[in-house]
Order: C-alpha cells, then structure tokens, then sequence
C-alpha cells in the first residue's frame, strides 16, 4: 500500500497544551494528518475515508491526528457516512486516547466514541482491540476493575434518554453533529446534541492519554466524511 508520511507524525509533541482551541483540519487537505493514502483523501471540503470492492481495507484502519496525544478535552466535529449496499453495514467512529499498535497499517486500540448507518451503535463508547463495549447509547455507567482487566465490571446508574430517541434525532445519510467531552476518567458522548452516553472509568486500565484518530472500517464498501473537527484544550 502507498501510505502518507509517517516520519512526522513520530516527531510530534507529547501532549497538548491546556486552555487553547485548535481546528484540526484546515478544509483543504490532510496536512497534520496521517493514514493509508489510497483511501483517505478531500472531497467536497471534508475529509474521507472511502472504501470499494476494487479497493478495500483489509482491517480496521485509522486516519491518525499528528498533533501530539490527547488528554483532557472537548472535541465537536460534524460525520456523514454511507453504505454502497442497502445493508446499512457502513461503521466508524472516533478514536481518543489511544495507542497506536500496527504504525504500517495504522492500527488503533483504545477509546472509540461510534457512529454508523444503521440503528444501534451511534453513540455508544466502544474500546477498539480491548475491553469492548463499555456503554450502550443512552446509558449511563460506571465502570469498576475486576479480576480480568479486559472485563469490567459494568453498572448501569441511569440513563442519559431513550436509545430510540438518540436516534431519531441523528440524520442518516446526511451531516450530523458530533461531541465528545474527556476529563479524567468522565466521558460522555453526544449526537446533535443529544446526551449518548455518559462514563466514568474508575479501572486502572482507562487510558488517560493517548492519540486521535478516524475509523475506516473493514467490510462491505462505504464512505465517511468528517468536517469542522475542533479540539477544546
């Protein structure tokens, strides 16, 4: 595969600096940005992910913010995705904190705040190559370490609104609102200002660093868009 330059990337800073907002896409290319180049590019002002039947990924693979790890923060952004089938089988997300475990294929594993075309999973907290679904949309949970640290324990301590409501109010095959608030071991995640879900990872094993990046997922083709990414700090 023809990938974009990593050498950059690996010379990034640590970690951001608190008290700044920055924009983490400047509209027009993907500068400050990395992943496989056959399938990332510009269009139409947004960054997309696109895969085909002639051309798709064999693994989940990430289009990856060079701007250091993240740590607390509030990230806004706005998706759209599409399947090319009617399945509605089109699925990626947001990683944050994360770590980096494949760097030739851009390989993340850690914290994913998801969204896809069909109904189940927009908004949910999903942990990419680890503990797995922390948190269904509309829950409100705890999590607490047990004796496997890839299964946590999971309490449900009340609910942010109805599932079926979350997802009416997201737009499908059209641009929605995305918002994704980390500050220590609270994460809640929001669609078109809707409260998704709403976390506290009290376990050792919550990563509390780490970096950014964008899901392209593995599987039938599909296409998403991202725009608008800005990082409160």
């Amino acid at each position: 595969m023809k990938y974009l330059t990593l050498a950059a990337f690996l010379l990034a800073p640590a970690l951001l600096h608190a008290g700044e907002t920055i924009q983490l896409f400047n509209g027009k290319d993907l500068t400050g940005w990395e992943g496989v180049s056959s399938l990332w590019s510009v269009k139409d002002g947004a960054i997309t992910g696109q895969t085909t039947a002639a051309n798709p990924t064999n693994g989940n693979t990430f289009l990856i913010w060079k701007g250091g790890d993240v740590a607390d923060f509030e990230l806004t952004f706005q998706y759209k995705i599409t399947g090319d089938d009617d399945k509605k089988s089109g699925n990626s997300g947001v990683q944050y904190r994360s770590k980096i475990v494949d760097p030739a294929d851009f390989v993340l594993s850690g914290y994913q705040a998801d969204f896809e075309t069909g109904t189940t999973y927009s908004g949910i907290l999903y942990e990419e190559k680890a503990r797995g679904i922390l948190a269904q949309r509309g829950q409100q949970v705890t999590l607490t370490s047990s004796a496997d640290p890839t299964k946590p324990t999971i309490t449900v301590t009340g609910e942010t609104g109805k599932s079926a409501d979350i997802q009416a109010a997201i737009k499908q095959g059209d641009w929605n609102d995305y918002k994704i608030i980390a500050k220590g071991g609270h994460l809640q995640h929001y669609i078109n200002g809707k409260l998704a879900v709403d976390v506290k990872d009290e376990t050792k094993e919550g990563a509390k660093a780490g970096v950014l990046g964008l899901q392209l997922h593995a599987g039938p083709p599909m296409t998403v868009q991202f725009k608008n990414l800005a990082m409160k700090r």
